[in-house]
């Protein structure tokens, strides 16, 4: 439960609803992660948005993010949801500062304990085309680090027959929806046409 100093600012309260609509709409919505419904109907998803663009600040925030999401009950926060609205818009420059943050990870001697993945409004696959539909699939409204505990990725895993067509099965769900599809469900990025 959030003390009053801890209430998200304006700003802040609309960065966390734009992430809630997507991963209501997008990310269990399109079941991209089959994973994700349950951590979010338990609550046990925290949202974290840093206002700046600094960063070392962001590092720095992500590192106490980590050490106390390593520290939580499991059965009160499995995973954090880390939002710079402010920050990376190029999605290259995010690209670039992922290996910043892995080794954050590393240095708190987190790394085999949580991990980052990461979703940017812009994201891009190698060897693809911006407007390619597959790139939507780690599309969010903005720059986020996605903590996650390694053991909850395994517990899903066996529990989740196939979690290795996961991905594939994503990309046939967005071509099926296309990018009108995905301007329907609300899920506008700079992107999308």
């Amino acid at each position: 439960m959030q003390t009053p100093s801890e209430l998200p600012t304006p700003d802040a309260a609309n960065v966390i609803a734009a992430m809630q609509q997507w991963l209501e709409r997008a990310v269990i919505g399109l079941n991209l992660c089959p994973f994700a419904k349950a951590v979010h109907v338990k609550g046990q998803i925290r949202y974290v948005v840093y206002p700046g663009n600094d960063a070392q600040e962001c590092l720095a925030l992500l590192r106490t993010e980590l050490l106390d999401l390593a520290g939580a009950d499991p059965e009160l926060r499995d995973t954090t949801l880390l939002m710079a609205p402010h920050a990376w818009p190029d999605f290259l420059d995010f690209n670039d500062f992922l290996d910043q943050a892995d080794r954050v990870l590393r240095k708190a001697k987190l790394d085999g304990v949580l991990q980052i993945a990461s979703f940017h409004p812009r994201f891009q696959f190698a060897d693809s085309e911006p407007d390619d539909i597959s790139n939507y699939t780690n599309r969010a409204p903005f720059p986020t680090l996605h903590l996650l505990r390694e053991a909850s990725i395994d517990r899903a895993v066996q529990a989740f027959p196939n979690a290795e067509s996961i991905f594939d099965k994503n990309i046939e769900t967005l071509e099926h929806l296309g990018h009108a599809g995905w301007a329907a469900l609300g899920m506008h990025t700079k992107e999308s046409p």
